[in-house]
């Protein structure tokens, strides 16, 4: 999330109270941890700057921070982001006092004036209204079950699991970061941070265990790709590792990483995708044929592929299907790709309009493609070109050695150069035959 400017806004806040006061509480290494000592330090900055004092009243904050998180739940629940003074009053906040309810986190939770519609109220960003909703479920809880937990451990088990099920099934990921948050918060250490609010630790280790165990469960029923990341960070704010250990073990043990000839399991291929995407190397380049030159390999690792400005997929034996998927995953952030090169594979005139489709997009900022011997025909080439005429502003090379545009292929290239728009420095078209078989 360190992309997101208001996260990089919380850490500094955070970083810089614990560093600079030498506070003794140890540097947080969760998602969860940062927004928990987020919220810690607002409060103690609420009490100070409003009710003039240094010691914080655990039960008015956390009749505070009821009072928003049950507004945060509530309103997520429905997909909104902006609330109306029906929306605060039915959350038990007093519309008189949203100033201090701002001063819980500073600016977490401000009041606009909209077009024709009065105020309105929303919380700064998405993240911190997730935070308060998962934050207000886990009290709400403790609230249910005091004097229950030392007996029942099954309840809380129940609620995680269920919340689980709930993030798997919605289909745009709704419910993603507040599922991380909840994971996180039931924590006993996370708790423990909260003293004061929960009136009683909720959690234990055996329901932290079973939890990790019912997220590996779920990461083996081999969810979609973006599912699969998810519930490992859920499992990285439980503290269990065990999946990625299992294949950073693995990887070690081969050491240039070539998967060829190896049947990873579905868990074993999610794991791989979500150690490539936190590794601490630079994701600048993607080379398919590091890991294993094969379609499969292709379709299993296109969240790293996505994340890639410069992707090397030559030589991997990619038919159209792959491409098909390729130029799906690359359309949901065309701006981020400069370089793309797919020699030596068999996408086809179809794989080559589906590509043509993106080189459309305004957004597209590809300056590099190289198509070497890729089976393209006259119609392929026709729609390349078409693509490349309406976005010419960004395409500097440009390789389609030892296809077969035609005459009428050749023409249209011809006719490309000599648009004063056309940016290509560097075309590449022989059209000798290659003594290399197919």
């Amino acid at each position: 999330m360190c992309h997101i400017p208001v996260f990089c806004w919380i850490s500094a806040a955070v970083l810089e109270r614990m560093m600079g006061k030498a506070e003794s509480a140890e540097i947080p290494k969760t998602l969860t941890q940062m927004f928990t000592h987020f919220l810690i330090f607002q409060t103690k900055l609420k009490t100070q700057k409003y009710d003039g004092k240094y010691e914080i009243d655990p039960r008015q904050a956390r009749k505070t921070i009821l009072s928003l998180g049950k507004l945060a739940f509530e309103q997520l629940e429905k997909g909104n982001l902006i609330f109306y003074e029906e929306d605060l009053k039915e959350s038990g906040i007093d519309v008189r006092e949203v100033s201090v309810y701002s001063g819980v986190c500073t600016q977490i939770f401000r009041e606009e004036f909209g077009l024709q519609l009065g105020k309105v109220y929303s919380f700064v960003h998405l993240s911190i209204q997730e935070f308060l909703a998962a934050l207000f479920k886990l009290l709400s809880f403790s609230e249910r079950n005091t004097g229950l937990m030392n007996v029942f451990r099954s309840p809380m088990t129940s609620l995680l699991k269920r919340e689980v099920d709930k993030a798997l099934q919605s289909e745009n990921g709704h419910w993603d970061l507040f599922l991380r948050f909840l994971l996180g918060l039931s924590l006993e250490s996370n708790q423990t941070l909260l003293q004061g609010l929960l009136r009683k630790t909720v959690s234990s280790s055996d329901i932290n265990q079973e939890t990790a165990e019912y997220n590996k469960q779920k990461i083996r029923e081999n969810p979609s790709p973006e599912k699969s990341i998810n519930l490992f960070h859920c499992l990285n704010e439980l503290n269990d590792r065990s999946l990625e250990q299992e294949v950073q073990t693995y990887l070690s043990r081969t050491g240039a990483r070539r998967l060829s000839g190896v049947k990873l399991s579905a868990a074993q291929w999610s794991t791989l995708v979500f150690v490539l995407l936190n590794s601490e190397e630079e994701l600048d380049e993607f080379i398919l044929s590091k890991y294993d030159p094969s379609e499969e390999c292709l379709l299993r690792l296109l969240p790293v592929i996505k994340a890639s400005r410069k992707i090397d997929l030559s030589w991997c034996y990619i038919t159209q299907k792959g491409c098909a998927a390729l130029i799906s995953a690359l359309r949901s952030n065309p701006s981020h790709l400069t370089e793309l090169d797919l020699s030596r594979n068999k996408p086809g005139d179809s794989g080559v309009k589906l590509l043509s489709a993106l080189l459309e997009d305004p957004h597209c900022k590809l300056k590099k493609l190289q198509l070497w011997r890729c089976s393209i025909g006259e119609e392929g080439c026709a729609a390349l070109i078409s693509a490349l005429r309406s976005n010419p502003s960004h395409l500097t090379e440009l390789d389609l050695s030892f296809n077969k545009p035609g005459d009428s292929g050749v023409k249209l290239l011809s006719a490309l150069l000599e648009d004063p728009h056309c940016k290509l420095k560097k075309l590449q078209l022989s059209l000798r035959h290659e003594s290399t078989t197919e």
